[in-house]
């Protein structure tokens, strides 16, 4: 088993504290949006033990895949960890965002090598040649768009908006052109294209921004005052953007400490404020729509949402035979254990179906197999190859208080 040494990424909408606080670990005094772990090449958590120098995690893994992973990680997902792990902290909306299919990242990626888009490039879409679907469990109150609302809920939306934007200039046009993009008898059609307009509608979009933004201040409009409201405080961090309104077709979560959403290929979506458990598939493709000064490439995004209504996809817990509680969204590259130990508490099995990796946010666990083990104490973390299966996780000796890990691990059979 390997201590690690996690990556701290400074995006300017994450949170000065929320992480330091969660991990009891000094304040950077900037921005603190995401703690990366895993083996991402990206930006590789640091791996050690038993005073060994330090290695990057994939740097380690490449050594002996199959003995870190597994037979059927290896023969499912190649030599790198399926997963990444990230504590999540958004202080300001995210932007607005869709994650290609397997298919589509290979090709993408693929392409933009063949036509020499170097690898760091603010234009390039494709970061590498995997998918990146995705879970958040909610560490804190958690707000986030996603997925489209019903074309016809949306319609009464904007319907109700355009009838606040008062007169028949471009904003009140753009608003009124929405609605009956939605009115389209085809969902899939309505859906798209409203997104369709709102996207590529340039000035004329801004103005509507700016008009719908001033029509509902102040207002209590039942029974999409929630949505309204979301709407204004998305726009004082992207004033005239086109997300703000794209927000309005989308659903607004909110999500309790220990609830969870996951968030396949095709789905537009946006975090808007909270701390998290954020699981993907080792991936940082990434495809914008809105609410960033980063590349939009609309052709290509439009090629990769799913226009759909399907609902929040949300992830209720399960408990195993075991006791583990676990969090199981239809991905076969991880799954989520959340684990809370009394103090003197009997040991909860770790759930681990090839790699793993644990981090601790309250109080401390020892990590104990037949081949070895670690004490890991909060805001630490830890890599557990496939060869150490099983693990036994006590709470550490002596706490007073509760002692809280999670655990990722791939979503294959064990």
């Amino acid at each position: 088993m390997y201590q690690l040494e996690n990556v701290l990424r400074p995006y300017a909408w994450g949170s000065t504290t929320a992480i330091s606080a969660l991990l009891g670990t000094p304040a950077s005094g900037g921005p603190e949006a995401e703690l990366w772990i895993g083996a991402h090449p990206d930006s590789p958590s640091l791996a050690s033990r038993s005073g060994a120098p330090a290695l990057p995690l994939d740097a380690v893994i490449s050594q002996d895949p199959e003995h870190f992973l597994g037979a059927a990680s290896v023969a499912e997902f190649g030599p790198r960890l399926p997963f990444l792990g990230k504590i999540l902290a958004a202080d300001k909306p995210l932007s607005l965002q869709v994650h290609p299919s397997l298919e589509q990242a290979r090709e993408g990626f693929a392409r933009e090598n063949a036509a020499g888009v170097a690898p760091a490039a603010a234009d390039r879409n494709y970061r590498d040649d995997n998918h990146k679907p995705e879970m958040i469990f909610a560490l804190t109150p958690f707000e986030a768009l996603c997925g489209f609302r019903p074309a016809a809920e949306s319609r009464a939306l904007f319907a109700q908006l355009a009838e606040l934007v008062d007169g028949s200039g471009a904003p009140a046009g753009v608003l009124r052109a929405v609605v009956a993009e939605l009115s389209r008898p085809d969902e899939a059609d309505a859906l798209r294209g409203a997104f369709s307009t709102l996207i590529s509608g340039g000035e004329a979009v801004t103005e509507a921004v700016d008009a719908s933004v001033a029509a509902v201040a102040g207002l209590a409009t039942e029974p999409y005052s929630a949505a309204l409201t979301a709407m204004a405080g998305i726009a004082t961090e992207y004033p005239g953007d086109p997300g703000v309104l794209i927000s309005l077709m989308l659903n607004l979560v909110s999500l309790a400490p220990g609830e969870a959403i996951y968030l396949p290929a095709g789905n537009i979506h946006a975090y808007l404020k909270g701390l998290g458990v954020e699981v993907m598939a080792s991936s940082d493709n990434v495809l914008r729509g809105g609410l960033t000064p980063k590349h939009v490439d609309i052709p290509e995004l439009m090629k990769t949402v799913e226009f759909a209504s399907i609902g929040v996809p949300r992830v209720e817990p399960s408990e195993s035979e075991l006791g583990q509680e676990l969090y199981l969204p239809p991905f076969r590259e991880f799954r989520l254990q959340r684990i809370e130990l009394a103090p003197e508490a009997e040991p909860v099995p770790l759930a681990q179906s090839g790699p793993a990796v644990v981090v601790v946010v309250s109080g401390g666990v020892l990590l104990d197999s037949p081949k070895s083990e670690l004490r890991v104490a909060r805001g630490g973390s830890a890599f557990i190859p496939a060869a150490e299966n099983p693990v036994m996780v006590h709470a550490e000796a002596g706490a007073t208080d509760n002692s809280v890990a999670f655990a990722i691990t791939t979503g294959l059979e064990s």
